[in-house]
């Protein structure tokens, strides 16, 4: 079983961030860990924020000031005393405290929302969400804000699950918390695996062309029967005895296709790998991650390795 001792879920104080301390707090119970509030006070211009949070301060200069943000939000939690939650005020950029903080509590997962906007709101906001993606050093539940409301007495949230495996270390490891928490959950686990299509041949329809066109698509097919044989190799035999577990290989864009299985099982969460920080892992998160996490209408739980 994996182990979520100690939870940071950073609050902007927009309903967003509402919806995603409501995980927390539901993941909390369920794992029975701490959660760590989170807020970063940032010069931002205050129409980048929604209701309290257009009332925060830019700096924490004074102690004055410090202790207006904390009673804001031991205002906007009102949390439960069943669950263990402290506080924690930062100054700065939102995505590197965020990161850092994460790493010096050594939090095991990071919760968030994401505001899923597009031009200027996105940029200030949603770009903070998808710098934490690509650093942090700890898994990342990114909640949008079309995810069903979790209810925080529910003892598990997260009933069918859908992980995309490429085969990549990334991807495995996300299998592994895949799989984890659909046997603690007794949930519905889907391992999808996307195969990219190939190009459409055409003009030269010489027979020669013609030949070359037939052997590569054999050579797909063989690829794909590979592929298939290979992503039922990746679920141990014991997985299966804890819960219900089923293969997809589709044909497509990887983003697509994640999406809409998981939109057609309508899934309570879709767990995917990160790769690391070099120019094609950060090219692979523009075209799939990114697009996951911006799309969705579930929680998302991304997991980078490298």
């Amino acid at each position: 079983m994996i182990e979520m001792r100690r939870i940071l879920c950073p609050v902007d104080f927009s309903e967003v961030s509402r919806r995603a301390l409501d995980h927390a707090v539901a993941i909390a119970r369920w794992y029975e860990s701490s959660i760590a509030v989170f807020h970063v006070c940032a010069p931002v211009p205050v129409t980048a924020y929604a209701t309290v949070a257009s009332m925060m301060p830019p700096t924490l200069a004074s102690g004055d000031n410090r202790k207006d943000v904390l009673a804001a939000m031991k205002d906007f939690v009102k949390a439960d005393a069943s669950v263990p939650i402290d506080f924690e005020i930062g100054e700065g950029n939102a995505a590197r405290e965020i990161i850092v903080q994460a790493n010096a509590s050594r939090s095991d997962l990071i919760v968030m929302g994401t505001h899923g906007r597009s031009g200027f709101e996105r940029f200030v906001l949603g770009s903070v969400t998808e710098r934490v993606l690509r650093h942090a050093g700890c898994p990342v539940l990114t909640v949008p804000p079309r995810a069903v409301d979790a209810v925080p007495f529910t003892p598990v949230i997260f009933k069918r699950i859908v992980c995309a495996i490429d085969f990549s270390d990334c991807s495995m490891s996300a299998l592994d918390y895949a799989m984890s928490i659909a046997q603690e959950a007794n949930a519905q686990l889907t391992v999808l695996h996307v195969v990219e299509p190939l190009p459409h041949l055409r003009g030269d329809e010489s027979e020669a062309a013609l030949g070359r066109a037939e052997l590569v698509r054999e050579l797909a097919a063989a690829a794909e029967e590979e592929a298939r044989a290979r992503l039922e190799r990746a679920i141990p035999e014991g997985v299966r005895e804890f819960c219900q577990v089923e293969t997809v290989q589709t044909v497509g864009k990887a983003s697509h296709e994640i999406l809409k299985v998981a939109a057609t099982q309508a899934s309570d969460l879709i767990v995917i790998g990160v790769h690391g920080r070099s120019a094609a892992d950060i090219l692979f998160f523009g075209s799939t991650t990114q697009a996951v996490v911006r799309q969705a209408t579930c929680p998302v739980l991304t997991l980078r390795v490298g």
